[in-house]
């Protein structure tokens, strides 16, 4: 029992989680405290070049095999299966009407990359190896989830519309265009290429990310305190153990696979986080009568803050247990 507090102490007292925290204490204060939307796009932009392209160079090497089809495969698996659990959980444990719910439900099939990227700098800082094409699984898993939502919307109030001009906005979404793009010119350049940019895009990182979470700790505080009246206690609950349910879908596909113990962490780590950029984007075109009130909140103010402070230490310590 000492040695998981020890790992879990070990997780949460990096720089990275400690910033994100004081974000959220600031904002709960409601301190004046805010990084300028310019410099927070910046760098959230950099974010995602740098983790693509280091994850590009990291498959260069290797190539396309069995095990990185597979893998893609179960990404895409599980980001179209995990908004039908969510849906289930949340009529089951909530009063959320059909409409809400596959709108909840789709954020939790989707991923959050600023998780990702963290859990990713996690196992940097611990000297972990990783399988660097997670990363494109991370781009994988953005899609599926919303085509599930809306057909969970569609089935049960026939308002849902998968029109071409959405589907165009989906997949032209930047985050996700700049993340494959990254990728495939690490994958291209390989390691050749990392050594001409490495200054860049190694030593900076773990500071840039750190402000990020500065900001995003900021946004999920204020996003509980502006939206605390739509949330129920339900929902919370729902905020919190949803993840962990993701988390275990990730193992096991991870183990079917035969993932290493950080690529294994890393799946459960997408498996478990919820949308709150990509997801939020389609749905108010496509689902305009849901209350981003709810979702929003339930994935950047209750998901996003548990993963940071409780679920990426204690997924590191099922996968180091399983693999």
């Amino acid at each position: 029992m000492t040695a998981i507090f020890d790992t879990l102490a070990t997780n949460l007292l990096v720089p990275t989680i400690l910033f994100f925290l004081l974000g959220l204490i600031a904002a709960v204060m409601r301190s004046d405290l805010s990084i300028p939307d310019g410099a927070a796009k910046l760098m959230s932009i950099y974010l995602l070049f740098a983790i693509g392209f280091k994850g590009g160079v990291s498959i260069s090497g290797s190539g396309i095999t069995p095990q990185v089809i597979g893998t893609l495969a179960a990404g895409a698996v599980l980001s179209f299966a995990m908004p039908f659990i969510a849906f289930a959980l949340l009529r089951f444990m909530t009063r959320l009407d059909t409409l809400n719910a596959a709108a909840v439900a789709g954020h939790y099939g989707s991923i959050s990359i600023v998780t990702f990227v963290t859990a990713s700098n996690l196992l940097e800082g611990r000297g972990i190896d990783a399988e660097g094409y997670i990363v494109a699984v991370a781009a994988v898993m953005e899609v599926p989830a919303i085509m599930s939502a809306l057909w969970l919307a569609a089935r049960g109030t026939g308002g849902a519309k998968l029109s071409p001009a959405l589907i165009r906005d989906i997949l032209g979404n930047g985050s996700i265009v700049l993340l494959i793009g990254a990728f495939a010119i690490g994958a291209i350049t390989g390691q050749d290429g990392l050594e001409q940019i490495d200054e860049f895009i190694v030593v900076p990182f773990t500071g840039v990310l750190c402000l990020f979470l500065l900001d995003m700790g900021l946004s999920a505080g204020r996003s509980i305190m502006n939206h605390r009246d739509d949330v129920s206690l339900s929902l919370v609950a729902f905020g919190c153990v949803m993840p962990v349910i993701g988390s275990l879908l990730g193992l096991i596909s991870a183990l079917v696979v035969g993932l290493s113990p950080g690529g294994t962490f890393l799946l459960m780590t997408l498996a478990a986080s919820a949308s709150y950029i990509a997801v939020p984007a389609a749905l108010r075109i496509a689902l305009p009568d849901a209350r981003p009130g709810i979702y929003l909140t339930l994935s950047l103010g209750i998901t996003f803050p548990f993963n940071l402070t409780i679920g990426l230490p204690l997924y590191s310590t099922i996968a180091m247990w399983f693999v």
